[in-house]
């Protein structure tokens, strides 16, 4: 009985770590910056979960929406906490990069796999967390804009649901042990971020971008984050 107790164990072993070592194998190598880079082994974003669902299933399909495998995983699990933590509230993320990364027009970045745009949470006018609609008609929710007070038509900025997200991007991009690099997020609509719940761990830990961009930022907010990467060849 203890023989086979001891093989079991054995087999186990060996099992847990053919797994690891193809789990290692299968992790991907960026090259350069969010600017000037190219990525290897980038992997695809999960078109949908409980909560969240992908801007486009076209441009999901064509391929635009490959990150670096450890930033796959702090979206997707920054998605699962979110769900116990806001189970009320529902995301939606937008362009990534290729699989092999490099130029990903019009972005003048997303070249390496760490950078990611998610579309802003919405609520409608019943007060209920809607997703941002995005369609041909309005470049897949690039052409949306907000007025100052983050309002377009019934649809209001969620501040405590994009909030709640970035926190959440924060804590497991900690946990992959890697880094938030910054948020690029329009600086008029910013100071609303800081009057929710989060603004102290925001105050803390986020560093956001202060000059606008040279596309406004407010119907998505731009995330990049620190992965170590090799040089650009």
């Amino acid at each position: 009985m203890k023989e086979k107790i001891q093989l079991f164990r054995s087999l186990a072993l060996i099992a847990f770590l053919f797994f690891t070592l193809c789990s290692q194998a299968d992790d991907s190598v960026c090259f350069g910056s969010t600017a000037n880079g190219r990525l290897e082994g980038g992997e695809k974003l999960a078109l949908s979960g409980a909560n969240y669902t992908t801007y486009s299933y076209l441009a999901s399909l064509i391929g635009r929406t490959y990150v670096h495998s450890t930033v796959k995983v702090i979206v997707e699990n920054a998605y699962g906490s979110l769900s116990v933590s806001e189970p009320k509230k529902v995301y939606k993320y937008a362009e990534t990069g290729f699989e092999s990364g490099g130029k990903f027009k019009p972005h003048k970045t997303h070249q390496n796999g760490l950078s990611v745009d998610f579309m802003t949470p919405v609520i409608n006018g019943e007060g209920k967390s809607v997703h941002l609609p995005t369609n041909p008609l309005n470049k897949y929710g690039y052409s949306i804009d907000f007025d100052e007070n983050g309002q377009l038509a019934d649809l209001t900025i969620d501040y405590d649901a994009l909030a709640a997200h970035i926190v959440a991007l924060h804590k497991e991009a900690l946990a992959q042990g890697v880094e938030i690099w910054r948020v690029i997020f329009d600086p008029k609509l910013q100071p609303n971020l800081f009057e929710t719940k989060y603004a102290d761990y925001l105050k803390r830990h986020i560093t956001f971008s202060k000059k606008r961009s040279w596309v406004r930022h407010d119907d998505h907010y731009h995330v990049d984050f620190t992965v170590p990467c090799k040089p650009n060849s």
